[in-house]
């Protein structure tokens, strides 16, 4: 099963990602655990990277792409995985076309978890709370979904056309989520 999620920040995708990804024994391929990851860890992927990510802005493609091909060809992913805020926009979506055309995979479903906006600032300003993430000011996370509208909206449009596009309503309990998302990849 190859999946790719969808969703503005504070949908509740990675919650789902790592839910199914146990369920199912796939990784879940979350490249902003990857880039927290890189930046507490003060890599070079990480220096550059936490420059964007303070402002709210999506880090430039050829950050990301490296990354993505890396970690498709490592040997757990070659029997399945969840992307998890790859891809971001259409030039990223046209990427891992044709990285997965290279690699001999493809995905079964693009699934977009949508959530009303002033929902997902009212959950990324609790998460800002509980993770003492003091940067994610209010005005850093209404960027943020600007930013996600601008560039990421296009792309669920570019999956939409494939026909392999889900939409699931995320503003709900968290089980009625993962029993919809379960029903939908049997």
């Amino acid at each position: 099963m190859r999946l790719i999620f969808l969703g503005a920040p504070g949908a509740g995708k990675g919650t789902q990602a790592q839910i199914l990804a146990e369920s199912r024994g796939i990784p879940h391929i979350s490249t902003g655990d990857i880039l927290r990851a890189a930046v507490k860890a003060e890599i070079p992927l990480g220096l550059k990277a936490k420059t964007y990510m303070d402002n709210g802005e999506l880090l430039p493609d050829a950050l990301i792409l490296d990354m993505i091909r890396d970690r498709l060809n490592q040997p757990d992913a070659q029997v399945g995985w969840i992307l998890d805020g790859f891809p971001r926009s259409v030039s990223q979506a046209e990427f891992l076309d044709r990285l997965l055309a290279e690699i001999n995979q493809n995905y079964n479903y693009a699934i977009n978890i949508h959530v009303p906006q002033e929902r997902l600032v009212e959950r990324l300003l609790n998460r800002a709370i509980l993770q003492g993430r003091l940067d994610d000011t209010e005005d850093v996370i209404r960027r943020r979904l600007e930013v996600y509208d601008e560039q990421t909206v296009p792309t669920i449009e570019y999956y939409r056309s494939k026909g392999t596009f889900h939409d699931v309503d995320g503003d709900r309990e968290l089980e009625a989520i993962t029993h919809d998302l379960q029903a939908l990849i049997k």
